[in-house]
């Protein structure tokens, strides 16, 4: 299916790109769109493309787009909802969505290979919180985006949108629900698979699979890149790398020893799923149903009941509950923690423990759960679940970045996208949303390594071709989003859904 190409020492590229997961192929079909003729490596540690965070079982495989999701809507202090990171997560997955119909259009992407569609829904239990979710609705309802958003506290309905969750529950007071029916399942790791089998194919970038970059050198114009496989050390030359390997960027941007790089540290986080593929509990749950995580938890504690395709197969997975473990991969080493602390980022990885003495005892209580105490917090969910109709999945590894700062470490939840003053190395860290808005996200790293390219005008009309709605603020207007949107959902199929 894909080639390893034999290397040569000090061969040049104008762009290798570290991780073959869904941001570095991402990348790679980004770059070869804008410029067929640049030469690009991809060098991945494992045998195949998309197997760590990317893999379906790894990853929530929701297209987050704000939808559901009420963490990216956190209630502030004042009582005023925050809504900031909701519009700007779904503007970048629509994004993806207009990438992935063009690439459709120009017969270089399947989708039903990894897309799926079904409602996004949000549901609380206390009065509180459908306070909340009321507020919440009125506020996102307002914007084009978020027009189609449906609110019921009706019983009757909550069966019709969640009939596994409600029909022969007893509890239903204090319930409520929205719901967007434009939402989907994402297996990213067939997308990375997808991306790269057709530039592969091609012969249109060069892949090395079973490579690890050990490490990374800057001369005065370029990158000298050493690789190791099983048989020997190699060695590459380009101008830009970009490392978009998971939880093994921090240590590979370390190790580059770019200034931008140097405030940075990680701690690990592993996650954890019940899974049932008992088909006839599957077939009754046709939804992402998202949760709200409860006061004083984190925001990666949202539980949510999650119909989910993997492998060609459905089934139901609940989540995410949380793990520990030294590596920054899940296929890493137990060390890699202890080799990514040095004297720049001691002090900070410090500072934040105390700072966040309730994500510490949060992760101590997720640990000392067993099974059946998991099982019982998926019965607020679904009160008819059977302990021995889910077991227990290990999910991916999640580094959260700790960021160095004169008020001490700060550690954030979200995706960063750290970049060397002269544009020649860009690194991604973090995990949420990731995947979804890995396309806006790559756009953003070749605005800031590639900013003189995106200027040209042979490079403006290609990102034109393959993205209608570049550089308009589509989400204002009612009828340039709806055009977008009709486009988009012709073309990916969600028509025959909806």
């Amino acid at each position: 299916m894909f080639v390893n190409h034999e290397l040569g020492e000090n061969i040049r590229y104008d762009a290798v790109l570290v991780g073959a997961g869904v941001m570095s192929s991402t990348l790679a079909v980004l770059l070869k769109e804008l410029d067929p003729q640049l030469k690009v490596l991809i060098v991945e540690k494992l045998s195949q493309p998309g197997l760590e965070s990317s893999y379906a079982l790894n990853n929530a495989g929701t297209g987050h787009a704000g939808n559901c999701e009420l963490n990216y809507t956190p209630l502030k202090p004042d009582g005023r909802i925050e809504l900031e990171k909701a519009l700007r997560i779904n503007s970048s997955f629509e994004q993806s969505l207009e990438f992935w119909a063009s690439l459709t259009q120009m017969g270089k992407l399947d989708p039903e290979r990894f897309l799926h569609f079904l409602p996004h829904i949000s549901l609380v239990f206390e009065k509180g919180d459908v306070a909340f979710l009321k507020k919440r609705y009125e506020l996102l309802r307002q914007y084009p985006a978020f027009s189609d958003m449906e609110w019921t506290e009706d019983i009757n309905e909550l069966k019709d949108w969640m009939p596994l969750l409600f029909n022969g529950r007893r509890q239903t007071k204090n319930t409520a629900a929205t719901r967007i029916k434009r939402g989907t399942d994402i297996d990213f790791g067939s997308l990375s698979i997808s991306y790269l089998e057709t530039l592969s194919k091609k012969g249109l970038i060069d892949i090395e699979f079973s490579t690890e970059v050990v490490n990374l050198r800057k001369n005065e114009r370029s990158w000298d890149v050493e690789m190791q496989n099983d048989i020997q050390n190699k060695y590459v030359t380009a101008p830009f790398v970009f490392i978009g390997a998971g939880g093994g960027s921090l240590p590979l941007l370390q190790k580059s020893k770019i200034t931008e790089g140097s405030s940075y540290g990680g701690f690990p986080v592993s996650g954890q799923w019940l899974i049932c593929n008992k088909p006839s509990l599957a077939k009754q749950h046709s939804a992402k149903v998202y949760g709200k995580a409860k006061l004083g938890a984190p925001p990666m504690s949202v539980p949510h009941l999650d119909t989910r395709w993997i492998d060609g197969e459905r089934s139901l997975l609940f989540g995410p509950f949380a793990g520990f473990s030294t590596k920054f991969l899940k296929k890493g080493s137990y060390l890699d923690l202890f080799k990514a602390i040095n004297t720049s980022n001691f002090a900070s990885l410090l500072q934040a423990g105390i700072k966040n003495l309730d994500l510490v005892n949060y992760l101590f209580s997720q640990l000392r759960l067993d099974h059946k105490d998991r099982v019982d917090v998926l019965r607020n969910f679904l009160p008819t679940a059977k302990d021995l109709e889910w077991k227990l999945f290990e999910a991916g590894q999640r580094v959260q970045i700790i960021k160095s700062s004169t008020s001490g470490g700060i550690l954030k939840m979200g995706t960063e996208v750290v970049c060397s003053s002269d544009g020649s190395l860009s690194a991604l860290l973090g995990a949420s949303p990731g995947a979804s808005t890995a396309v806006t996200t790559m756009l953003e790293v070749l605005q800031r390594c590639w900013g003189e390219k995106m200027e040209t005008d042979e490079w403006k009309e290609r990102l034109k071709n393959l993205f209608p709605g570049f550089g308009e603020t589509i989400h204002d207007d009612p009828d340039s989003l709806k055009n977008l949107r009709d486009r988009n959902d012709a073309i990916l199929g969600f028509s025959k859904n909806f």
